[in-house]
């Protein structure tokens, strides 16, 4: 059984000048210990799918099961700690006013995890899971490095010990060697923890780094998917070819892969 499935949810938006179909009759499964790539351009549908499958959006219609039970747009306690998100900017998703400690801790003290007087060293372990060192818990996160922010962001998600965590774009604000570093520790975090991923990006040069498998959106519709290896070699969609013409090239066969691919449009 898949931890989590989509079944025909679409999503409408009513604005002034006419509904906006922001999603069409998307159906996807993700198992257990899998990492899902959604990817697209701006405008695809893979930030609204992702702001529904948190409960954040409710679908105009469809529905997304967790775990085999359908899952209700007003999350309870257990749904909300199982599924976590990572967001894009690591500094905005921090408060400024409170130490990286208490944004780690707010979680455990929300869903009552362990005793209170355990919290804080689950907080320093949660920390020195994802690499940095316990006592950093009482700094600021204005001190704090773009990779670091991003750590303690990944840190509080799982200071939940979640089943399944939404990545939007996790690794878009960094810069490409910390970009690196911060996709092998997700990529061993998820061996570890035997955690699964939705993983949200516009770039599919991060994806060959991370996934399993690739589901490729466009204007709201599901386009193709497959796994990452058969994506990047084999694309079956016009769009998906685009995308991977313009992923950047590493050596002379995968340059005439990419002509290849770009010829066949």
């Amino acid at each position: 059984m898949s931890l989590l499935s989509v079944e025909s949810l679409s999503k409408t938006f009513q604005t002034p000048s006419g509904p906006v179909h922001a999603l069409r009759d998307v159906s996807l499964s993700v198992e257990r210990g899998e990492c899902l790539a959604v990817v697209g351009e701006s405008g695809s549908g893979k930030t609204t799918l992702a702001n529904m499958i948190l409960g954040i959006l409710a679908a105009t219609s469809g529905t997304i099961r967790f775990d085999g039970r359908e899952l209700p747009v007003r999350r309870g306690p257990e749904h909300r700690r199982a599924i976590q998100l990572v967001q894009q900017n690591p500094l905005s998703s921090l408060n400024p006013k409170r130490s990286i400690g208490a944004s780690v801790r707010l979680g455990l003290d929300t869903y009552g995890i362990g005793a209170r007087s355990e919290r804080w060293a689950r907080v320093e372990a949660a920390l020195e899971e994802v690499g940095l060192p316990g006592e950093m818990r009482r700094r600021g996160p204005s001190g704090l490095s773009g990779g670091q922010r991003q750590r303690v962001g990944i840190a509080r998600a799982l200071a939940c010990d979640p089943e399944l965590l939404v990545l939007d774009e996790p690794t878009s604000a960094l810069d490409v060697l910390v970009q690196a570093r911060v996709l092998r520790l997700l990529n061993e975090l998820r061996a570890e923890k035997r955690l699964t991923y939705v993983f949200i990006t516009h770039d599919l040069a991060v994806v060959r780094n991370v996934a399993d498998r690739v589901a490729v959106f466009k204007s709201g519709e599901l386009v193709e998917t497959g796994e990452t290896a058969r994506i990047f070699t084999a694309p079956e969609h016009p769009y998906t070819r685009s995308l991977i013409g313009a992923v950047p090239v590493v050596d002379e066969d995968e340059l005439q892969l990419r002509n290849t691919l770009a010829g066949e449009q």
